[in-house]
């Protein structure tokens, strides 16, 4: 099938490839052309497990072009994808400009007829606008060209991106008309990935906006749920590991998403979970557990502060802190609303200095903060640690897990660690002259009764 993709970002991009790998014709638009011409040259703006093989072969297959020109997009693909991004306006509410401007250029140009598929996460009735920009736009023209418009939100999850899509848990479509003319077009494009079963579960637009959205802030609850829990275990001398060991082996919670830490981050889920409140505040609906869910994840965010202050005293001028990990979780180079940040402007607001290693996200510390006196990037993780006071942990990478602490403690002023994804066990490290500090566990705990 020829398809058109509007929106060479992260979501956009990934399904591209991966729709170009299974046999499609598939045209990328960006307004971006730095973006389209790198990506010619076979350079990819993310770090993605796999991406950057796909494009490549994909692209030189002849099976995905890149260009900046909406009008041969648009006649190209029978099927148009909307991927843009929908960042969040000054109220927290996901701002819609980019995806209406797609709609209204795919009007401005199309001559036969087009499914037009929303793959933008967006509030719910965001559908029923891109349907009103787009038959304003062909009146405006004298068109009468027919359109449908379709919601199929993703679900894809950073650092594993490549193989949600090629082997998707559910392909979510929304359509208030499930005429031949719309659905088989949709059941054919998704065809290669839905031959062992069934996954397509078709409902109203509506219904598929919420779906996005609700998936989100489901999981972010169970995150800003087990962090609550790991601050109530730290406060009565419980060892939340223990306690997650116990809750998880019930099927009915599972042990995905119940690790505590120091706060979820990234492109979805802190954008989500404000855009839903937002959403029903518009309509006159407190939703307080994503109130509350939203308050206890930036509170966490704060934790390791909190930590570090407590042993060091609130005076941390001339201090120097060893951090691992700056991406907001391991297998992307994304910084966006990571927990690094956080701590790292607090520890510059107190006076301290960071020495940074991050396997991936050193370029984007980089151009997000520019040169600093108090900030070092480092080549390696051994380095970030030579004359530090401490190390703290907010990325659980896999080079992390067991490093070598021999070298950890010669290199530190101290032999201590604040670790965000409680990565070690607190007795080993205790037994190792360590004093370690972590999440709901090791020696924050403080007991109370």
């Amino acid at each position: 099938m020829k398809v058109t993709v509007f929106g060479i970002g992260y979501v956009g991009l990934v399904q591209a490839a991966v729709l170009a790998e299974v046999g499609h014709d598939v045209m990328c638009i960006d307004v971006d052309e730095h973006k389209i011409e790198n990506l010619k040259k076979g350079n990819i703006p993310i770090f993605e497990p796999g991406l950057a093989p796909l494009v490549k072969q994909n692209y030189e297959g002849g099976r995905l072009h890149f260009t900046t020109d909406a009008k041969l997009g648009i006649a190209h693909g029978t099927i148009q994808f909307i991927a843009v991004g929908t960042p969040p306006d000054e109220h927290g509410s996901a701002d819609l400009q980019y995806v209406t401007a797609v709609a209204r250029t795919i009007a401005e140009h199309m001559t036969d007829r087009k499914v037009v598929v929303n793959k933008s996460t967006v509030p719910v009735g965001t559908a029923n606008k891109v349907c009103q920009v787009m038959a304003t736009t062909l009146e405006k023209h004298g068109s009468n060209v027919p359109f449908d418009v379709v919601s199929n939100p993703e679900f894809l999850k950073e650092g594993a991106a490549v193989a949600d899509c090629m082997r998707p848990e559910r392909i979510v479509i929304g359509s208030d008309n499930e005429s031949k003319e719309v659905i088989e077009p949709i059941r054919e494009l998704y065809e290669p990935f839905n031959r062992n079963h069934d996954r397509m579960i078709i409902m109203d637009i509506r219904s598929a906006e919420l779906t996005k959205y609700a998936a989100n802030c489901m999981l972010a609850t169970k995150i800003s749920f087990m962090n609550e829990m790991s601050n109530l275990a730290e406060m009565l001398g419980a060892d939340i590991e223990k306690v997650r060991q116990g809750i998880g082996s019930d099927s009915r919670i599972g042990y995905h998403f119940i690790y505590p830490g120091c706060g979820y981050g990234g492109s979805c889920f802190p954008k989500d979970v404000q855009a839903l409140i937002r959403a029903a505040e518009h309509i006159g609906y407190q939703p307080k557990l994503l109130q509350a869910v939203e308050q206890v994840n930036y509170k966490q965010k704060y934790k390791l502060n909190r930590l570090i202050s407590d042993y060091f005293g609130e005076d941390l001028k001339g201090k120097t802190f060893s951090l691992w990990g700056l991406a907001f979780k391991p297998n992307t180079d994304d910084m966006r609303e990571a927990s690094s940040r956080v701590l790292m402007e607090q520890l510059w607001q107190d006076g301290a200095a960071v020495q940074a290693y991050d396997p991936e996200a050193m370029h984007e510390v980089r151009r997000i903060y520019g040169q600093r006196d108090d900030l070092k990037v480092m080549d390696t993780k051994e380095a970030a640690l030579q004359g530090a006071d401490a190390l703290v942990i907010c990325t659980e990478w896999q080079s992390f897990r067991a490093p070598d602490f021999d070298i950890i403690k010669g290199a530190l002023k101290q032999p201590v660690i604040f670790d965000g994804r409680n990565l070690f066990d607190p007795e080993r490290l205790k037994n190792r002259g360590f004093t370690y500090y972590a999440i709901g566990r090791g020696s924050s705990i403080k007991t109370v009764i």
